[in-house]
């Protein structure tokens, strides 16, 4: 006897996280469980990374049709989505799809599942792209770029005509800023002279501005050389102790600085936020 996963999330309850109210949709079965497994998750609360993978596996299941064009995030949570969009390729559930990775690290990733991959310089159209997030308000404004692939990820994701984001509800707040720093992607050149110039944006005033040091892929000081991205470039990360006011001014201010070459705001892109709670998934729109 075996139970699917589909009917696992109708026997969860629908997370409601203050100003979100969401809606939800299922669709096709994300994976198979045991009625032993079944019963075992149910009495435990579930990991951080299964609630990822669930989330991660829903999108893939709801949004991906045979003959897309589809964008791969980069991160923890999109992780499982390329996962699930290679097993659905290998079944034949999934045909003549081509995906764009936003980092060599996904792109590693989906060649080792066979995803069949190409380039924006190909395909500058998209049918739908899925992402992570480390932060998300209630107008579906995001910070990205934690894992310094944001450069990648926006040119990708707003090529897309639906760009769904999955979460865990952790990263949901009511004003972007203070639970995670913004990163900003700039040139090496004069590196000090562009992070002193941001910082000093009206709409960045209080931020404190600090330059990326060790692994590109997380803003934590891992080493003592400066990080580099994919693109050669360094990342400042701008701490909040405030919410941001004004976060679409805050992202034209950032972009229109010379030697920036792009921001983690993602504001007025996304279409819909898969969300994962203890208590089960949630579809903000």
């Amino acid at each position: 006897f075996t139970m699917r996963f589909s009917h696992l999330l109708t026997a969860t309850s629908l997370s409601t996280v203050s100003a979100f109210a969401p809606t939800t949709t299922f669709s096709r079965p994300a994976a198979t469980f045991t009625t032993s497994s079944f019963l075992q998750m149910a009495e435990t609360a579930l990991t951080q990374d299964e609630l990822k993978k669930m989330v991660g596996y829903k999108s893939v299941d709801d949004y991906v049709k045979s003959g897309m064009v589809v964008g791969l995030g980069t991160g923890s949570t999109a992780y499982f989505a390329v996962e699930r969009l290679g097993q659905l390729l290998e079944s034949g559930e999934l045909e003549d799809i081509v995906a764009i990775p936003t980092s060599v690290r996904t792109k590693e990733q989906a060649e080792e599942l066979g995803i069949p991959l190409v380039t924006l310089d190909t395909h500058s159209k998209l049918d739908v792209a899925i992402d992570g997030a480390d932060e998300v308000d209630p107008d579906l404004n995001l910070v990205k770029g934690g894992g310094g692939a944001l450069l990648r990820e926006k040119m990708v994701e707003v090529c897309a005509d639906k760009f769904i984001v999955i979460v865990d509800e952790s990263k949901l707040t009511d004003g972007l800023g203070p639970g995670f720093p913004v990163p900003v992607e700039i040139t090496p050149f004069c590196h000090e002279h562009t992070l002193r110039t941001v910082a000093a944006l009206p709409s960045c005033e209080g931020c404190k501005p600090v330059l990326r040091m060790g692994s590109s892929s997380n803003n934590q000081v891992d080493g003592d050389e400066i990080a580099v991205t994919d693109n050669g470039n360094y990342i400042v990360d701008l701490h909040f102790e405030e919410p941001i006011k004004d976060a679409v001014k805050m992202a034209e201010e950032i972009k229109a600085t010379v030697g920036v070459v792009d921001h983690g705001l993602f504001c007025g892109m996304t279409t819909a936020v898969i969300i994962a709670g203890a208590d089960g998934i949630s579809v903000k729109e």
